[in-house]
């Protein structure tokens, strides 16, 4: 399952950041490339997602969220536009809805259905997830392609030679142990 480490650098510049709401299913853990499933349009950009949970005499809590949606490449030649760098999450690890929390929410760095999901267009990152996450990981040479796999993760090079594959990045290093590697991404 691909995942990221906090060990990154990129530039704001290079993320989207109020675009897309996640169209998929939750849980979902971040380092996971996504595609445009809804793109965006001026005349459907919001709609209301239903009350927060509560109901209360005289109070109207709509919540509203992002119509524009992007789901996890599942197939290696889809048009991947990034990578998620936050956990899409409904609950908290003590199964407390996280809508009535926003600060818990951003201390977990997640989003919740209908918000906005930040996603990495360019930069560094600490990947795992290559090859199915299988490890160790084997293929993977310094300066080395990767390419999008069918489970919004990446393979390497050599594995998908036949098909029309995605390409995400470049590897920066050799995996870890545990199945870590430097990934530089980069879909702009």
């Amino acid at each position: 399952m691909p995942n990221l480490k906090p060990l990154r650098d990129y530039a704001e510049h290079d993320v989207l950041n109020g675009f897309y709401s996640w169209s998929g299913t939750i849980p979902q853990a971040k380092g996971v490339f996504v595609k445009i499933s809804s793109g965006w349009s001026k005349d459907t950009e919001l709609s209301e997602l239903g009350d927060v949970g509560a109901r209360y005499n005289n109070v109207v809590s709509q919540r509203v969220g992002l119509n524009t949606r992007v789901a996890a490449c599942t197939n290696s030649g889809d048009a991947a536009i990034g990578v998620l760098l936050y956990d899409v999450r409904e609950l908290d690890e003590n199964g407390l809805p996280l809508k009535f929390d926003a600060a818990k929410q951003a201390r977990m760095q997640c989003t919740i259905s209908g918000q906005s999901t930040v996603i990495l267009r360019k930069g560094l990152v600490l990947y795992s997830g290559v090859n199915g996450g299988s490890v160790p990981v084997v293929g993977v040479t310094p300066g080395a392609p990767a390419y999008l796999g069918t489970d919004g993760g990446i393979n390497v090079s050599g594995s998908l030679a036949n098909t029309a594959v995605t390409k995400v990045g470049q590897f920066l290093g050799t995996p870890s142990a545990d199945g870590w590697v430097l990934l530089d991404v980069n879909l702009n």
